[in-house]
């Protein structure tokens, strides 16, 4: 599998003053199995997929990059733009 690094790093805070930065789905991939701070949601569930259909070359990375985001914005993590 391929790491897929995405066009633009995605930067969120993960608490207050806390800075988290992703460059690529497989790091997504990472962080969404393991250190997510929900337990379900829409969001996560399609930046889940969408993460392993990227890795898979089955879309492109910055979709994943784009449900990693809204799955962000789902858990209530300031996406910084």
């Amino acid at each position: 599998m391929d790491v897929k690094i995405w066009s633009m790093p995605v930067r969120f805070e993960t608490g207050v003053g806390q800075y988290r930065i992703i460059a690529s789905t497989e790091e997504a991939s990472r962080f969404l199995l393991n250190q997510w701070p929900m337990e379900n949601g829409v969001a996560y569930d399609a930046a889940r997929q969408a993460c392993l259909d990227a890795m898979e070359g089955e879309v492109p990375a910055d979709l994943a990059r784009q449900a990693f985001i809204e799955a962000c914005d789902e858990a209530g993590m300031y996406v910084l733009q």
